[in-house]
C-alpha cells in the first residue's frame, strides 16, 4: 500500500527522444523519485513533492469506497470505448487525465501513463494501486493485454464492476431506512432517560414520594448514562477492538463466517450473496480468456468468506490434478447440491462459464427478493422494540405522577 503511505513528486523531465514530460510518481524521497525515472528512461530536471490540499480532501472521499469506485468505473468504461475506437493507450489515459476530476485518481492514472509510455505494461503499472485496482481486475488486464483485447476487457470489467455495484447498493438501500429508525429511536430513549426523565422525577421527589421500583431502575440507569458516559463509551470501543482483533485471526474469521452462514433468516441470504458473488467473478474471469486454475486463485482472494476460500482452493488443487471442482464445492456445505450439479453439467457439457453466469443471475434475483420481504418485516420489528422502550420510559414517568396525583405517598 505504498500510495497510502508514501508521499508523491510531480515531476519534470526529458525522455530518451528529449522530449519534456511531466508527471507524478510515488517514492519515499526526491532521491528515490529520481532513482525511478532514471530505471524508466527518464532525466528528471525538477523533482518536488506534492501537497496540495484538494488532493487530501479528494483522497479523504476517496476512501468512503462509492467515489472511489465510481471514478474507477467510469475511467475503465471511458477507456473501453476509446481503445474500441482504435486509439492508442496512451492516447486514450491522455484524454482520462483531462477529463478525472478526483486529484488523487488523477495523478494515479498520471503515473501509469507515464510507466506506459516508458514501456512498462499496464498490468504491472496497476499493480501498485491495489487499493484502486483489485486482483480481478489486475488479472483480466493481463488477459486483455496478452490476447489484444483490451477494449473489449475494459468493458467486460467495467460491467462487472457495475453489476456488483448495483448490489452493493441495493444492500444500503435496504438497510437505509431501519438504521435511521434505530438511530432516531436511540437518540430519543437517551434523551428521555438522561435529560427529560431525571427533571420529572426530581420535582416528585421533593414531595418526599417514594418511586416505584421501574422508576428507580430507569434513574439508575439514567445516572450512569450521565455520570459514566466516558466509561460506557470506553468499554465499548475496547469490546469493539477485541472483536476486531479476534476477528482478524483464523480462528475469529473462521468462527465469524461459519455463524453468519448458520444464521437462521440471514445465513440463507449471506449464502446466496458468497456463491453469487462466487459464480460471477469465476464466470467473468474465466470469459475473459484466464484459465480455470488461474481463475480459481484470483477467486479465492476476494471470495471475502473463509469457508468458501477453502473449498475454492480444494477446488484449484483438484483442477490441477485433473478432477472435477464440484465436489469441494459442495462439500463446503456453502453450495447446494442443486447448483454444485449445474457446476458439474457445465463442466461436463463444456459450458461452464455461461453456467456460473446463469446461476449468479439466478442467485441475485432471488436475494432480491429476500431482501425486500425481510426490509418490509424488519422495520415494523424495529419500530415495535422503540415504541416499548419508549412506553417504558414514559410509564417510569407516569407512574410517579399518577401515585402523586391520587395521594398515594
Amino acid at each position: 500500500m505504498a500510495f497510502l503511505t508514501m508521499p508523491r513528486f510531480s515531476y519534470t523531465a526529458l525522455s530518451a527522444g528529449g522530449k519534456t514530460v511531466k508527471g507524478t510518481v510515488t517514492a519515499e524521497n526526491p532521491y528515490s523519485a529520481r532513482k525511478q525515472l532514471r530505471a524508466r528512461g527518464i532525466h528528471a530536471t525538477d523533482v518536488k513533492q506534492v501537497a496540495a490540499e484538494s488532493e487530501v480532501k479528494s483522497g479523504l472521499l476517496s476512501l468512503l469506497g462509492r467515489t472511489k469506485k465510481s471514478h474507477i468505473i467510469e475511467f475503465t468504461r471511458q477507456m473501453s470505448i476509446l481503445l474500441n475506437s482504435d486509439i492508442k493507450l496512451t492516447e486514450g489515459f491522455s484524454v482520462m487525465i483531462e477529463q478525472i476530476s478526483d486529484a488523487r485518481f488523477r495523478n494515479v492514472i498520471t503515473d501509469i501513463r507515464d510507466r506506459i509510455v516508458t514501456g512498462e505494461a499496464l498490468a504491472d503499472a496497476l499493480s501498485d494501486y491495489t487499493e484502486y485496482f483489485d486482483v480481478i481486475y489486475i488479472s483480466m488486464i493481463r488477459v486483455g493485454e496478452a490476447t489484444g483485447t483490451l477494449g473489449k476487457t475494459m468493458a467486460t470489467i467495467s460491467g462487472f464492476m457495475e453489476k456488483r455495484q448495483r448490489i452493493e447498493s441495493k444492500l444500503m438501500t435496504a438497510m437505509i431506512y431501519p438504521l435511521c429508525i434505530v438511530v432516531i429511536g436511540m437518540g430519543a430513549i437517551i434523551f428521555l432517560t438522561t435529560y427529560v426523565l431525571p427533571k420529572i422525577i426530581t420535582q416528585i421527589q421533593k414531595a418526599g414520594m417514594e418511586l416505584p421500583w421501574i422508576t428507580r431502575a430507569l434513574m439508575g440507569v439514567s445516572h450512569t448514562l450521565i455520570n459514566y458516559w466516558y466509561l460506557i463509551l470506553l468499554v465499548i470501543g475496547l469490546i469493539v477492538w477485541g472483536i476486531k482483533r479476534f476477528l482478524k485471526t483464523e480462528k475469529g474469521s473462521y468462527l465469524r463466517d461459519k455463524t453468519l452462514l448458520s444464521l437462521p433468516i440471514f445465513g440463507p441470504l449471506i449464502k446466496q450473496r458468497v456463491v453469487s458473488r462466487f459464480a460471477s467473478t469465476l464466470s467473468t474471469l474465466l470469459g475473459s480468456g484466464l484459465s480455470m486454475a488461474e481463475s480459481l486463485k484470483v477467486v479465492a482472494e476476494v471470495t471475502g468468506n473463509v469457508i468458501m476460500i477453502d473449498a475454492v482452493k480444494k477446488a484449484r488443487d483438484r483442477i490441477l490434478s485433473g478432477a472435477d471442482i464440484a465436489t469441494p464445492l459442495r462439500e463446503s456445505g456453502v453450495i447446494s447440491p442443486a447448483i454444485a450439479h449445474m457446476v458439474t453439467v457445465g463442466e461436463k457439457s463444456g459450458e461452464l462459464t455461461q453456467m456460473l453466469k446463469s446461476i449468479s443471475d439466478n442467485l441475485e434475483s432471488m436475494s432480491d427478493i429476500v431482501i425486500e420481504r425481510l426490509s418490509a418485516a424488519i422495520e415494523p420489528f424495529i419500530i415495535i422494540i422503540m415504541a416499548f422502550f419508549v412506553a417504558m420510559i414514559a410509564l417510569a414517568a407516569l407512574l410517579p405522577i399518577l401515585r402523586f396525583s391520587a395521594g398515594n405517598f
